[in-house]
């Protein structure tokens, strides 16, 4: 009984069946997107791991045989074992071990470390690959919390849903409260029509739930697709393949069954406990209410305006999930392209543009030592090769005496106002610190040339700058002379070792830096030194090797192939025994475009994603209050209101149900936007000139256009009916 009569009000009611099949519809997408985007950057990273790092799960190192070897591969748990180096007598080597099960990993080795006599210390563990799946020493007392973190997401955004997508459940229902009352009142338990109100539901959800799986899928399957054709450009970067599992549709089964049912629950357990005579004095139309308010309605569209008014109000609480994920969406959406654009902007000024003409490639010589490096003629020979200066850096101390301050960071405080923390006052002057930068005699040579100091290496130049904070801001910064220019040498000191110091000429004070791409400390005195000083005065303040940088100039018409090329001449004469990073300006720009292009497209998704939840929560509720409001028009044709004054109230609604959203976002976009700009430093006509105007346009367009869509589907349903009909009969259908 209950079955056929479930089957019939489905059939003849397919308007508020409809909103209820689209609700579930888009939880069950929402839900098979997440965990499907989960599952596959989750399996991208483990393959990161092992592709850079190796796939070994534990790692024993001593003094091993073949017998030791053996005596692990007998483990019931260790799936495979394999030797770095060869057997040896007492040479140490390195077994790399695979177990079959993880899960006992650590106790495992504790008994092979054991079994073998070697210390506990001999064991390691690839502690990355571990924590992506979801092992963690037991003695950890912060274990890693990806799995958790990632259910904890599920449950809020299935609540989430179940806030949003209940609402369709419940209008749908409530429309039935008049029958609902009569079955009641004839004999039928609660119970009988709770199990009636979810069957109905189970009945109108299982196919969209499982199309919107499936669509959430192919959606999934697009995304990593898309983000491999915008990231094509970016270096080094593994191509992402798309992969699924039958545990990861369970999951999404799960979760989507869960959260549509609990979404009927909430509505059917409310209304099955409603005594008949409730049920049937509540089942009457749409309740309009007087508004206590003013409002702005009436003033600008007349009784239409205020009888619009008072039916948003009337629907107000149906309303407020599609009002929330409206402005959530249009906030987010426009918050992030403001964002984007002021990043663009900022580091085109402080990056892009700042070093345009600085570099072209760069390349980064792991632990080399400049004068360990290759003869630099053959990099300045390189066709192509417009500059070439090699560099390393170094950190050291430097007194400076108290009268040697520059006059000009006198008048402005002194050191200790203009640095503060930065320099530490001594009984006969300043401590500060002092970044070394050591070019090769050359490359030294052309810098002393670009201040105008005569080219020789037994001497520093210093640059003499400090930023004056107190007048200018980090965007624009101002600079004073840091000392007076009549120093005729420097003192250098060990940072570590106090006792250890060194005097170093100084050939020229300048507020020049050279063409690099390096940015110096504000408040330090930033000194360049030639190789040749820096020998015997590095073994003083900076013993050991440290990184080598090579800065290389192109021709006047470099291109992304030409840099690509120029990069593979210097890796060639660097030789491929170093461990060498490479980098080019082109190439860095691009990459930096790809990767906002693609958080773009990922961030405006999901903002997307969620004005669609919105979207479906206008159709639900439009559709789902067609009788309601049958009557409430049919009440209004009796006393002479036309069907072009009806189609304005709707009109009236659906720019208020768009618009209130999108101006609410608009008004906190621009105050966020203000702050962003006012934080940056930036001029606001600067901002303006490259304001997001056209995609805020075009997604607030989107969003007026579903709204409209909607309520143009529901007046087009509402003029098909009798309406004289629905004002005779409560129990007419769609």
């Amino acid at each position: 009984m209950w079955k056929n009569y479930s089957l019939e009000y489905i059939r003849k009611n397919r308007a508020s069946s409809l909103s209820v099949a689209g609700a579930a519809f888009f939880s069950a997408l929402f839900l098979s997107l997440l965990c499907s985007l989960f599952f596959n950057v989750w399996t991208y990273e483990i393959q990161k791991i092992c592709r850079e790092e190796g796939d070994w799960q534990g790692r024993i190192t001593g003094v091993l045989d073949e017998n030791d070897l053996e005596l692990i591969k007998n483990f019931s748990n260790v799936e495979r074992v394999e030797v770095n180096g060869e057997f040896s007598g007492d040479r140490t080597v390195t077994a790399d071990i695979w177990f079959c099960s993880l899960r006992t990993i650590y106790q495992d080795m504790d008994l092979i470390t054991k079994k073998l006599g070697l210390p506990r210390d001999c064991a390691s563990f690839h502690e990355l690959l571990l924590s992506r799946y979801l092992i963690h020493d037991p003695d950890d007392r912060e274990p890693p919390l990806l799995m958790a973190f990632f259910l904890v997401l599920l449950l809020t955004v299935s609540l989430s849903l179940v806030l949003i997508i209940h609402n369709a459940f419940a209008v749908t229902m409530e429309s039935r409260l008049h029958q609902l009352g009569i079955l009641s009142s004839i004999g039928a338990t609660p119970g009988q029509i709770l199990g009636c109100l979810m069957q109905e539901a189970a009945a109108l959800c299982a196919l969209p739930a499982l199309s919107g799986i499936l669509l959430g899928i192919l959606m999934s399957f697009g995304a990593i697709a898309g983000s491999n054709v915008i990231a094509s450009e970016v270096a080094g970067r593994q191509e992402a393949v798309f992969q699924y599992h039958p545990l990861v549709f369970g999951a999404t089964a799960t979760a989507s069954v869960l959260t549509i049912a609990l979404s009927a629950w909430i509505p059917a357990r409310r209304l099955s406990r409603m005594t008949p005579l409730e049920s049937i004095r509540n089942s009457g139309g749409l309740k309009l209410e007087k508004k206590n308010r003013p409002s702005l309605l009436p003033l600008f569209f007349g009784i239409e305006g205020e009888l619009a008014a008072n039916a948003l109000k009337a629907q107000k609480k149906a309303l407020a999930v599609s009002s929330l994920s409206l402005t959530l969406s249009s906030l987010g959406f426009m918050v992030m392209m403001c964002f984007f654009t002021l990043s663009d902007i900022s580091t085109e000024h402080t990056y892009f543009q700042r070093y345009q003409d600085a570099w072209d490639v760069m390349a980064t010589v792991k632990e080399a030592g400049l004068e360990e490096l290759e003869p630099l003629d053959r990099l300045r020979n390189l066709n192509g090769v417009r500059s070439c200066i090699a560099y390393e850096k170094a950190s050291a101390l430097c007194l400076i005496p108290e009268g040697a301050v520059s006059r000009e960071v006198r008048e402005a405080g002194g050191l200790e106002s203009l640095a503060g923390n930065q320099v530490f006052a001594q009984k006969n002057g300043y401590l500060v610190h002092a970044p070394l930068v050591i070019l090769d005699d050359a490359g030294f040579e052309e810098y002393c040339r670009q201040t105008g100091t005569k080219p020789e290496t037994s001497g520093a130049i210093v640059l003499n700058r400090i930023w004056d904070s107190a007048h200018s801001n980090f965007r624009y910064k101002k600079y004073l002379p840091f000392t007076e220019e009549s120093l005729g040498s420097i003192t250098l000191q060990n940072a570590s070792e106090p006792d250890k110091t060194v005097e170093i000429p100084v050939l020229a004070f300048t507020d020049i830096p050279p063409v690099l791409r390096e940015e110096y400390d504000n408040y330090a005195l930033v000194q360049f030194l030639p190789l040749s000083l820096w020998k015997e005065a590095g073994e003083i303040i900076a013993p050991g090797h440290s990184d080598v940088f090579i800065r290389l100039l192109a021709g006047q018409e470099a291109t992304a192939i030409s840099l690509a090329g120029l990069e593979d001449d210097l890796f060639r004469v660097l030789g491929p025994g170093r461990q060498i990073h490479m980098e080019n300006r082109i190439q860095e720009k691009t990459d930096n475009q790809a990767m906002k292009k693609g958080m773009m497209v990922i961030l405006g998704a999901f903002c997307c994603l969620l004005a669609a939840i919105g979207i479906a929560s206008v159709f639900s509720v439009t559709l789902g209050f067609l009788r309601q409001r049958k009557r409430e028009f049919a009440r209004y044709m009796s006393i002479g209101m036309t069907p072009a004054g009806m189609k304005k109230m709707f009109c009236i609604e659906a720019a208020v149900i768009g618009g209130r959203p999108l101006l609410l976002a608009l008004l906190l976009t621009a105050g966020a936007a203000s702050f962003m700009v006012k934080a940056s430093f930036l001029e606001p006509a600067e901002f303006l000139a490259e304001a997001p105007v056209i995609p805020i346009l075009a997604f607030s367009l989107r969003i007026f256009g579903f709204v409209a869509l909607a309520y143009r589907a529901g007046w087009k349903r509402l003029m098909s009916c009798s309406l004289t009909e629905a004002l005779r009969n409560d129990c007419a259908s769609d």
